[in-house]
């Protein structure tokens, strides 16, 4: 529940951490709306829900990065994807934030800032070569599924198009910090080596 105080503001009275509403399986929308927990709706913003943690683990591991604001902004921006993927698209009057072309090109920049100080990808290479970079490996795969749920829901209700091209473009954010972490923390990039 939410109250508007004088100045305009939102004030969220305290919420619970358990509800007992879902002990059957199901779980409400955004506008009241019960479905089953496997729902693709929930599967999308459940997925999501999986990568912001995973950018709080790749924050906290590479702690005191340049990268840390716009991590930071990521995860605010996955909450962003979660509030309008968990909206009843029919049924919500509730008003949700939305993202903005400027949060796709913040990404684009980022990636082609970060490029600039890498050499050129000429191999495949494999997941790994830092700590840091190992997770943002598992955070661009996680971000790759979330990206799939999100296309297969946009088949059955449409999904704004923003979230598919910030999706897309934020797993490739993802590989390119990898790269980027594991030559500032003095990692090495394993190539791929095919078999003769």
């Amino acid at each position: 529940m939410a109250e508007r105080i004088a100045d305009g503001r939102i004030k969220l009275q305290p919420m619970k951490v358990y509800t007992r509403k879902g002990d059957t399986g199901e779980t409400s929308l955004i506008g009241g709306t019960r479905v089953k927990k496997y729902n693709l709706r929930i599967e999308a913003y459940g997925t999501v829900d999986e990568l912001n943690s995973f950018i709080g683990l790749i924050r906290d591991t590479a702690e005191a990065s340049d990268q840390d604001a716009l991590l930071m902004d990521i995860q605010n921006r996955l909450f962003t994807i979660g509030s309008e993927l968990a909206s009843d698209p029919e049924n919500s009057r509730m008003k949700v934030p939305e993202l903005q072309p400027a949060d796709i090109e913040a990404l684009e920049k980022a990636i082609d800032k970060m490029d600039e100080q890498l050499e050129p990808l000429k191999n495949f290479i494999l997941p790994g070569g830092d700590l840091a970079a190992s997770y943002c490996h598992v955070a661009r795969c996680v971000c790759r599924r979330a990206e799939r749920r999100v296309i297969e829901l946009n088949e059955q209700a449409a999904v704004d198009p923003k979230i598919m091209k910030y999706l897309n473009r934020l797993s490739d954010y993802l590989f390119v910090v990898a790269r980027y972490f594991t030559r500032q923390h003095g990692g090495v990039e394993t190539l791929w080596k095919t078999r003769t």
